[in-house]
């Protein structure tokens, strides 16, 4: 029996002293592929290590003092921190490298010199501009030798070869090159004119400039870079009060909100964006109400005194009852307010606006819902109207209806349709050129904010139309935190079919002394 239970055993110790020995040789003398998956490795990590430690250089900037940094990033792009005001992010390039700008503090005594002789606010744009191709490559240079250091040192550590070590710091440096010319080949120098804000910066879109041209060169990159840290500057210089925005006569504002829901709060904000802005005409696309019964009429009370002349059309959530409500508002005398329903047009401030009401009240639960098809017959017969209008010479220049569904038949008809209904913002240009501009819920979605684990976000559009044309120049999304949070975004945006080269209206600029420049999203 002994014998029988030892031939087992025999050879299960041959076979653990063979794998013992496999092991060993893997450890001690890796296969080629697994050296240099190691080397690799050993390069990257000692490189991030290098541009952690010493990847960093203090650059002054105009009256500024800022900090560059060069961090790993799997997108790529631009950050501009300017504690306390915010940071906006820039969509400069796609590499493994992000370029960080921290705004440290405003030299007081470079600052009080731009004070005294203003005069050299001319030059300043030179200045900065120098200032800041000389921070780039001082930058390029440290980073360069960080990933060289560290790279190296790591390398020597783990390896104790001199060899292992050159080699990994070559390496590096190709990597480095490498991520370099990524960035290069994919170079947006737009990104600096469609940032997107956030913090108290976002109520200050405008610090950029004014939308008058768009950059295709690096220099022009640099220069628009040197006049958004000028205005930053000049934030700084208000203690952190943001500036008043002054109305410019080559631009008409529109404020497009939609599905308020009983959110009392939407009217402070959109009072504030009204006065803020310089908003021409406020445009309501429906779903003011949650159940359309006369006891919520009361919470339309505080429409005719937000500032602006109130365009509304009827949501599935807003009964007759709701729309009669709101035409007692539009009747009294040097009322603002205007309701759009059965295509009739009406002009307000300088625009022809058409509109239908959604022909379903959803909260109404004895009527079966006849869907989208009831939603395309109802936008059926207002593009019929609009080509009757376009008949008669008096084309509308915005259709409005709060389903998206029923907005879509005027493609062709205008130049822009407005709606709402999903909650969730979005714009598309259809197949016959109408740009149909879908809002998200400027009431955070009311009551139902509360029945998700993320409160829905507070959601509003301004629209820049030229006043010539009326046609769409730009506009500024604007994203606020949802029930109980206190974050702000905005984003510009151009339609893509203005084309370097042309000359869109100018969105808002800052009456605080600032200098302005020529600024675009895409």
């Amino acid at each position: 029996m002994a014998s029988v239970v030892s031939k087992p055993s025999r050879a299960a110790g041959g076979w653990f002293r063979q794998f013992a020995d496999r092991l060993a040789t893997a450890v001690h003398h890796p296969r080629p592929y697994q050296r240099a998956a190691g080397l690799v490795v050993v390069t990257l990590l000692g490189a991030w290590l290098g541009l952690l430690v010493v990847g960093s250089v203090r650059a002054p900037v105009g009256p500024v003092d800022t900090t560059m940094t060069l961090r790993p990033s799997l997108a790529g792009g631009t950050k501009v921190n300017v504690s306390p005001l915010g940071a906006l992010e820039l969509h400069s390039h796609t590499a493994p490298l992000r370029l960080d700008v921290d705004v440290d503090q405003l030299d007081q005594e470079r600052a009080a010199a731009l004070v005294d002789h203003p005069e050299r606010i001319e030059g300043l744009e030179d200045e900065i501009s120098g200032d800041v191709r000389s921070g780039a490559l001082d930058l390029g240079l440290r980073s360069a030798v960080a990933v060289l250091t560290g790279s190296s040192a790591l390398a020597l550590a783990v390896y104790r070869r001199p060899r292992k070590a050159l080699a990994a710091g070559g390496l590096s440096l190709a990597l480095l090159v490498a991520c370099g010319a990524t960035a290069a080949a994919t170079w947006n120098p737009k990104s600096v004119l469609e940032p997107r804000f956030s913090g108290l910066l976002a109520s200050a879109p405008s610090v950029v400039g004014n939308a008058r041209s768009i950059a295709t060169e690096f220099d022009v990159y640099q220069k628009e870079l040197a006049r958004l840290v000028t205005n930053v500057t000049k934030l700084y210089d208000a203690a952190s009060t943001l500036p008043a925005y002054q109305p410019d006569p080559s631009t008409t504002r529109v404020l497009h909100v939609s599905d308020i829901h009983l959110n009392p709060a939407a009217w402070h904000i959109i009072r504030s964006l009204v006065a803020q802005y310089k908003i021409d005409v406020i445009i309501d696309t429906g779903d003011t109400m949650d159940h359309g019964t006369a006891p919520e009429n009361g919470f339309l009370e505080p429409i005719p005194d937000l500032g602006a002349p109130y365009v509304w059309v009827r949501g599935n959530h807003d009964s007759a009852t709701t729309q009669k409500a709101m035409e007692k508002l539009a009747d009294k005398r040097g009322s603002q307010v205007h309701v759009l329903d059965e295509g009739v047009p009406v002009n307000v401030a300088g625009l022809r606006l058409s509109g239908w009401g959604d022909p379903q009240f959803t909260p109404d639960r004895s009527v079966v819902p006849e869907g989208d098809p009831a939603e395309r017959a109802e936008g059926r017969q207002l593009a019929e109207t609009l080509r009757a209008q376009r008949a008669a010479g008096t084309p509308v220049d915005i259709a409005v209806g709060h389903n998206p569904e029923l907005a879509k038949q005027t493609d062709g008809l205008v130049p822009l349709a407005l709606a709402g209904h999903t909650h969730n913002r979005s714009t598309k240009v259809l197949p016959h050129d109408t740009r149909l501009m879908i809002e998200g819920s400027t009431g955070g979605s009311g009551l139902r904010a509360v029945e998700g684990e993320t409160p829905d976000k507070v959601q509003a559009s301004v629209l820049y139309l030229d006043r010539d044309n009326n046609r769409l120049q730009a506009w500024d999304e604007i994203n606020l935190g949802g029930l109980g949070l206190s974050k702000a975004e905005v984003s510009r945006h151009l339609p893509a079919e203005i084309k370097p080269g042309s000359s869109p209206s100018p969105s808002p600029s800052s009456s605080s002394p600032t200098v302005t420049s020529p600024a675009t999203g895409r």
